[in-house]
């Protein structure tokens, strides 16, 4: 068994660049998507909740109190422009675009590149919004800045097994 396994650890694959967190604070390839936070331009208490669907492309933008954003009527704003570049950023050009399976052709897999070839099939804007639990996945994640560093397990994950035990 692998060390890690056996630990109440996991390990974390380092981003590909440093990036700044004040326009992005949030950004996760899951459940199917690339989604995140992205900070208003305009407003400092204001979010929005961006998303795109791998393959179909199809994408939401709207605030963390489900205001649908302006600049997305039929085509990417600059929130979800902006989530692709951090994106690129923090997990590298290459995994993003293999994530929402985009063909950027012979290019290098840069965000200009990978929004390019998604605008070019014509998304149409997804029919549900995942904010609410993307918007609590980065208030899930804001909550753990406030802990110590310690190698001790997390209170909310006692229910992690810590040994590895045989199945019969």
């Amino acid at each position: 068994m692998p060390a890690w396994e056996g630990s109440s650890t996991v390990r974390v694959v380092p981003p590909a660049r440093p990036r700044k967190l004040a326009k992005v604070p949030f950004v996760q390839l899951a459940d199917g998507r690339l989604q995140g936070v992205v900070s208003s331009g305009s407003d400092i208490g204001r979010v929005y909740v961006s998303a795109v669907e791998a393959g179909s492309f199809a994408f939401s933008c709207s605030t963390n109190n489900n205001r649908p954003c302006g600049g997305a009527r039929g085509s990417y704003c600059k929130h979800l422009e902006a989530l692709v570049g951090e994106a690129v950023v923090q997990f590298g050009g290459d995994r993003v675009a293999r994530y929402l399976r985009v063909d950027t052709g012979t290019a290098e897999a840069t965000a200009p590149v990978i929004t390019g070839a998604m605008t070019a099939t014509r998304p149409a804007k997804a029919a549900e919004s995942p904010a609410a639990a993307v918007f609590t996945r980065f208030l899930n994640h804001l909550e753990y800045l406030e802990f110590e560093p310690v190698t001790t397990p997390l209170p909310d994950m006692h229910w992690f097994p810590t040994t590895r035990t045989a199945v019969a």
